[in-house]
């Protein structure tokens, strides 16, 4: 027995030494994501990545794909094609929809706001269809939007076969496109009108009064929770993109393929804690701050006004000063008309020991149209006589 013992004891010191011991590497063997298969943190106003773990691995996003379905919504009343109190018909096709649904019958009619409410807080495929028709005019033309979004948004490994998420081949995204594709969303403030409720009603006064739950449940346990999207297919398993917001950061969060809700909720939390508490922002200009103006070629007004795109804002680790930094705008040369207010034609760039910390997009502040024959034989005439 004394032998036995002795025996043990230099075993247990062998494997001691030769197992290595964790590390604090956030992207290798961080406690938080190690249950999932891939997942990002960024924060929203600068897109920079605070943490990431497998964020381009390709995976069935399940229902997080209805982040995109309602990024094209929003751009759609914001561009007034679409308002809020408009009436959308629901068709046979939308109607069938299977998965988590708010039970809509083929003719019924609700409102946009009603339409979001189902997308929104309960993820009603079935509302989700009914849009994408009434935005693009068919499901095919809608996924086709889209696909073209997100490759304007930059995204290289995201593919999209529906507007619901429901398993389907060719049909992914990664948690890094996740990210983005939230960030682009969260752009557009009226979504937390939607995002952030944990309880509403469809069919208000009626006999088919139905109590929409928020499938979020991030929503009422997490402080300054308000979206995003959660997700569950048996292929995809369990996925949330979430944000929240703190003393004016606020961080957008995404893991795929947890095992259950209660690990996805769990890692989702402790990613964003380390973010708040790592991590503080400082902001810079506001969003529509007017920052040049600029001739514009053949241009009707022939100058353009240039303003933020959005909040230009500093991202600083904790403890850390702002210290001394450089500022630069960078407008495109020889602008070009016709201009579509809200056309990216620049950057402000902040840097700080030489690297870029922050770029924020400069956008035209209103439309320019071509200028006529008239206009343009005028200005040039006043040029002659008043050189």
């Amino acid at each position: 027995m004394k032998t036995f013992f002795v025996w043990l004891i230099c075993a247990t010191l062998l494997l001691t030494a030769v197992l290595p011991a964790g590390t604090a590497s956030a992207e290798t063997t961080d406690s938080k994501s190690s249950g999932v298969k891939s997942a990002i943190v960024i924060e929203q106003e600068t897109g920079r990545i605070l943490y990431q773990k497998n964020a381009d691995k390709e995976l069935p996003p399940a229902s997080m794909t209805k982040v995109m379905t309602l990024l094209l919504i929003f751009k759609a009343l914001s561009q007034h094609r679409i308002s809020l109190t408009d009436q959308v018909s629901v068709s046979e096709h939308a109607a069938s929809m299977g998965g988590s649904q708010v039970f809509l019958e083929p003719g019924e009619r609700m409102t946009v706001d009603e339409m979001l409410k189902a997308i929104a807080i309960a993820s009603g495929n079935d509302a989700s269809v009914a849009m994408a028709e009434f935005v693009g005019g068919s499901e095919k033309e809608f996924v086709k939007q889209m696909n073209q979004e997100a490759a304007k948004l930059g995204l290289k490994h995201t593919h999209f076969e529906n507007t619901t998420g429901l398993p389907v081949k060719n049909h992914y995204t990664t948690a890094h496109d996740m990210a983005v594709m939230a960030q682009a969303l969260a752009r557009y403030k009226q979504v937390f009108n939607y995002t952030s409720k944990y309880e509403d009603y469809l069919r208000q006064n009626t006999d088919q009064k139905f109590w929409l739950v928020n499938t979020n449940k991030l929503i009422r346990t997490y402080p300054g929770a308000d979206g995003m999207k959660t997700g569950f297919t048996n292929e995809a398993k369990y996925c949330l993109t979430a944000t929240a917001k703190r003393n004016g950061m606020r961080v957008i969060a995404v893991v795929m393929g947890a095992a259950s809700p209660k690990e996805r909720n769990s890692e989702i939390a402790g990613l964003m804690d380390q973010a708040f508490a790592g991590y503080t922002t400082q902001k810079l200009l506001d969003k529509g701050r007017l920052v040049a103006s600029r001739p514009v070629d053949k241009g009707n007004p022939a100058h353009l006004s240039i303003v933020t795109g959005q909040q230009a804002v500093l991202l600083l680790k904790k403890g850390d000063e702002a210290g001394t930094t450089t500022k630069k705008t960078v407008i495109n040369k020889n602008l070009q008309a016709p201009i579509r207010a809200g056309t990216v034609v620049g950057y402000y760039q902040i840097s700080k020991k030489g690297r870029t910390v922050s770029k924020t997009p400069l956008v035209a502040g209103e439309n320019v149209k071509r200028a006529g024959w008239w206009q343009l034989f005028t200005r040039v005439t006043v040029s002659i006589l008043t050189r």
